[in-house]
């Protein structure tokens, strides 16, 4: 699915400036805990969480993630961002849960990329 897709189905705002809005991510995960992210997800992946600090940006990194939702409304801080933009990961935010979130993913044909599935 392409990245603005993803943006339209969670009504979502691009926070980063670097994006590329065509980009494909094939899976996306939802987790709080980034070591839940570090063993579950896939390279590639779309992450939803409702974490916005830095360390955030770190574990997408280490995890080949492709483009960070935070959920419920949260807005990372301006150093979350300027690390998104330094490592090229895309940054968007959204006012739903984390459950509706993926939920109108889902329902949009995006897949789970949990690795112990």
């Amino acid at each position: 699915m392409k990245l603005r897709d993803i943006i339209s189905i969670v009504e979502g705002t691009l926070v980063t400036s670097n994006a590329d809005l065509d980009m494909d991510i094939p899976c996306a995960c939802g987790a709080d805990l980034m070591s839940d992210v570090l063993t579950h997800a896939k390279a590639g992946a779309l992450l939803l969480t409702g974490l916005v600090n830095p360390q955030v940006i770190r574990t997408a990194e280490m995890a080949d993630i492709a483009a960070i939702v935070f959920v419920r409304g949260k807005y990372p801080p301006p150093e979350t961002i300027a690390l998104a933009e330094e490592k090229g990961i895309p940054l968007v935010a959204a006012k739903y849960t984390m459950f509706e979130m993926c939920g109108r993913l889902f329902e949009a044909g995006m897949s789970s990329c949990d690795v112990s599935r």
